[in-house]
């Protein structure tokens, strides 16, 4: 038992031991780190101590010509004195204090006394460069405002330059603009004069009032020749066009009364007048943004006009196809009607088949309607074209549709209304096709026409004539019909490309002749020509194209390719 309170004993020793060398590191750490702030605190204090406010005082003595002058040297020697005096030596006693409590080891009463030293010391350096900032703003004056003011001499001298060279484009504020410029020149001259006695106070308000008017006359001499071209020239030019413009669509019938010219130009005239008073004085403020936005604004009714007239053709063009599709429509939709009752006997209908045309009616009668609106608006002139225009194509789209839903109606009618239509209409397609035939062969003067082609003309005719017996049956055997049209289709197209085939080749026949007239010092070749001249006159104008090209190759192996190819010939 002894050996074991022995050991318990010499742990507790160990243990106190540990605590008191750890109790006096901490408290040795504590203290230094307290220390180590101090003497920070010294050095900031020696640092304000040191402000060279003294040197740069010395520096002001030389250059003290005026009583104003002196009084804030003598200020500002006073308050750097009280400051050394007073407000550095509180410091030093601060600092001694902070010993006495580190010694004492009262370090929370340490770290409040601290904060206030760190306060102090702020302070005091606020104040000393505060009063180095005024002195430097005097001994470093002359330095800093000749160099501004060289730098205003220069865009100056640019700026006079600039006038003087284009003096002219100033009109009447020529002398306006010289007396400013002369006004810069003196307040030039009276920087030198303050500068020589050092009355720095008045530099700075001189240098202020030196680069306002420097940037004012900038203004003045890059934007016054802009603003009176724009107000005498451009704008008056520009407003005269438009009134004549205007005039001449107005005589036209234009309804332009929604762009409210007369007033909008009448405004734009005071205001250019308003322009011009403030340029006289010198006053540009806002002119050139209103003078672009009246630019801008007369620009726009070029476009407006344009506008209208591009709409008016438009609508002319709209308007004229529109009117033929609703009278085409509305014809057809009355024929429907007329014919409705004998179509449902002849096609076997009932009412719900016909249900659709109801609805398309009904429609007709509102586009109708709407269409009457429109062209009452153009007339009375109550609308300008850009609305009526879209108007129409509203009115467009909606008879569009409605010739959809017709279609479908057409369709419920059944496909053999559909077929007569359409036999109705390439009828007049073959007549027109077989009168071209006939004229087309006409203007070609050949010697003779050869039976092929009357063979061929008679049976067109003979066929349109059964289609024409077909369409006048009742009722109308529809697949008869379309055989019909079929088959007269196909006979003229047979028979115009017999007469073009005619055609051509006795134009090339009669080119061959022609040109093979070159060759007849050779028998052979005349020989030929004249034996491709007989067929040609009895009507076989291939034979004589044959013969006339074999006749000619006997001299000019390439007569093909300088005939048919367009060369040589």
């Amino acid at each position: 038992m002894t050996g074991q309170y022995l050991i318990i004993g010499s742990a507790i020793v160990i243990a106190l031991v540990i605590v008191i060398i750890i109790l006096h590191f901490i408290r040795k750490v504590e203290m230094k780190y307290y220390r180590d702030r101090i003497k920070n605190l010294e050095v900031q204090r020696n640092i304000v101590a040191s402000t060279p406010v003294l040197l740069e005082l010395s520096k002001v003595e030389p250059i003290i010509k005026n009583d104003r002058m002196e009084e804030k040297y003598n200020k500002w020697q006073d308050e750097f004195i009280k400051l050394k005096e007073n407000r550095l030596t509180l410091i030093d006693d601060m600092l001694i204090d902070l010993d006495i409590y580190i010694d004492k080891r009262d370090y929370k009463s340490c770290g409040y006394r601290m904060a206030k030293v760190e306060m102090e010391i702020y302070k005091v350096r606020e104040a000393a460069d505060h009063i180095l900032g005024e002195i430097k703003d005097i001994t470093l004056s002359e330095e800093k405002y000749r160099s501004i003011v060289t730098k205003l001499k220069t865009k100056y001298r640019f700026l006079n330059k600039e006038f003087q060279n284009h003096k002219d484009l100033y009109g009447e504020i020529q002398e306006s603009v010289s007396l400013q410029l002369e006004n810069i020149e003196r307040r030039f001259l009276d920087f030198e004069k303050v500068m020589e006695d050092n009355d720095y106070n008045e530099v700075v308000h001189i240098v202020k009032a030196l680069d306002a008017m420097i940037e004012h006359m900038e203004i003045i001499v890059n934007e016054v020749p802009d603003v009176l071209l724009m107000s005498k020239k451009i704008i008056p030019n520009r407003i005269e066009e438009i009134k004549n413009t205007y005039d001449e669509m107005v005589k036209q019938e234009f309804p332009l009364d929604y762009l409210n010219i007369d007033y909008n130009l009448d405004e734009i005239k005071k205001n250019i007048e308003v322009i011009l008073e403030k340029v006289n004085v010198l006053n540009l403020e806002g002119c050139m943004f209103d003078l672009k936005t009246m630019l801008e604004y007369l620009d726009s009714l070029f476009v407006d006009f344009e506008k209208e007239r591009l709409s008016r053709k438009v609508y002319d063009e709209v308007e004229g196809d529109f009117s033929k599709k609703i009278v085409k429509t509305n014809k057809l939709v009355n024929d429907i009607y007329m014919q409705l009752d004998d179509i449902k006997k002849l096609y076997d209908l009932h009412d719900e088949d016909v249900e659709i045309i109801h609805k398309v009616n009904k429609e007709l009668v509102v586009i109708n309607d709407d269409y009457k609106k429109v062209i009452n608006k153009v007339e009375v002139k109550s609308s300008p074209y850009s609305v009526v225009n879209k108007e129409m194509e509203d009115l467009t789209l909606r008879l569009k549709a409605l010739e959809v839903d017709l279609d479908k109606a057409l369709k419920s009618l059944g496909n053999m209304y559909d077929d007569e239509v359409r036999a109705r209409e390439q009828l007049d397609e073959i007549q027109m096709f077989l009168k071209q035939c006939k004229t087309k062969m006409r203007s070609y003067k050949l010697p003779v026409i050869t039976d092929n082609y009357f063979v061929q003309l008679s049976e067109a005719n003979e066929a349109i004539m059964e289609v024409i017996k077909e369409l006048e049956k009742k009722p109308i055997a529809i697949t008869i019909l379309n055989t019909r049209v079929d088959t007269a289709r196909d006979l003229v197209l047979k028979l115009y490309n017999t007469t073009n085939d005619m055609i051509r080749t006795a134009q090339c026949a009669e080119i061959a002749m022609v040109y093979g007239n070159r060759y007849r010092v050779y028998a052979e070749v005349s020989a030929g020509l004249d034996d491709a001249k007989k067929k040609f006159y009895v009507g076989d104008y291939k034979k004589a194209l044959d013969i006339a090209i074999k006749s000619i190759e006997m001299v000019d192996i390439d007569i093909s390719k300088k005939l048919f190819n367009n060369e040589g010939y």
